[in-house]
């Protein structure tokens, strides 16, 4: 299933729940920090966009409450008393515990990181200063770029990825699958950049394009997985790297480049192994 959007009235999101019920399209609410996020499957996605279209220009219509009244119920299993035990378990139950570790992880680093610590952590986890630098001794610099962030919109903007995009895929196809697109997506990427632009990069957003590219490839190649990703947000996506590549922001454009190619081809490849 992929997310249709939120609604920040639980209620009047039920109520819509029960009129996509009464034309066809089962949708499921899920609690998130701004209310309720509405999810449906990747078939039904484009006819549940625009009845939501038709439904947020008049959300108060009749047939909105007598899909309501003819449903039976209006419970939705959601606590409306309690939005801040929602969010919380809203974002739990959204990932698994990959998704959640390396969130943790890459916290426990910005933190410090912030409060001036830059230059050893850098020295630290750093990729090879260049060719001749390479040392199985510290393979793990391979890696660890991907875990520094450096500034707050930085870390910010790649974690709310990483968490919808892998915990989405987590729970769907399960840890292992994701951990090999952290690994992969987090090293090719990384040497990518590293050749094309020199050693001073970092962050999460190689993985996420790994994500981006898995997830949306897959949704078109084999939708009854359930990890889609709409094509507005591709379209997004793609308009951010190509402004990278424009110089509008100092942005690792290669390690970006680099990692939706690693989720295109993985997905693409996962799906052929399917049929």
């Amino acid at each position: 299933m992929i997310s249709l959007g939120v609604l920040n009235q639980p209620r009047a999101a039920q109520a819509f729940v029960d009129y996509l019920a009464s034309r066809g399209i089962q949708a499921q609410l899920r609690p998130v920090e701004q209310g309720v996020e509405i999810w449906v499957t990747e078939a039904d996605h484009e006819a549940a966009d625009q009845e939501l279209q038709r439904f947020l220009q008049d959300p108060n219509h009749q047939r909105y409450h007598e899909a309501s009244w003819h449903t039976g119920s209006t419970s939705n299993g959601l606590n409306y008393g309690k939005p801040l035990s929602q969010s919380v378990a809203g974002i739990l139950s959204q990932a698994g515990p990959l998704t959640l570790i390396v969130m943790l992880l890459c916290t426990a680093i910005y933190i410090p990181w912030f409060l001036g610590w830059q230059r050893p952590l850098f020295d630290a986890l750093h990729f090879f200063g260049s060719w001749q630098a390479f040392s199985v001794e510290e393979f793990w610099r391979l890696f660890t770029p991907t875990l520094i962030h450096f500034d707050p919109m930085h870390i910010v903007f790649n974690l709310l990825w990483w968490w919808y995009l892998g915990g989405k895929l987590e729970l769907r196809l399960g840890t292992g699958k994701l951990m090999v697109l952290l690994l992969v997506g987090g090293t090719l990427p990384n040497l990518v950049q590293f050749a094309l632009s020199g050693p001073n990069f970092g962050g999460l957003s190689g993985v996420v394009y790994a994500l981006v590219g898995y997830s949306w490839i897959s949704g078109r190649l084999r939708p009854e997985a359930g990890i889609g990703l709409p094509s507005s947000y591709m379209g997004f996506l793609v308009m951010w790297l190509l402004l990278g590549f424009m110089g509008l922001f100092n942005m690792a454009n290669w390690a970006h480049l680099g990692g939706l190619l690693v989720g295109l081809l993985q997905g693409a490849l996962d799906a052929r192994r399917r049929y």
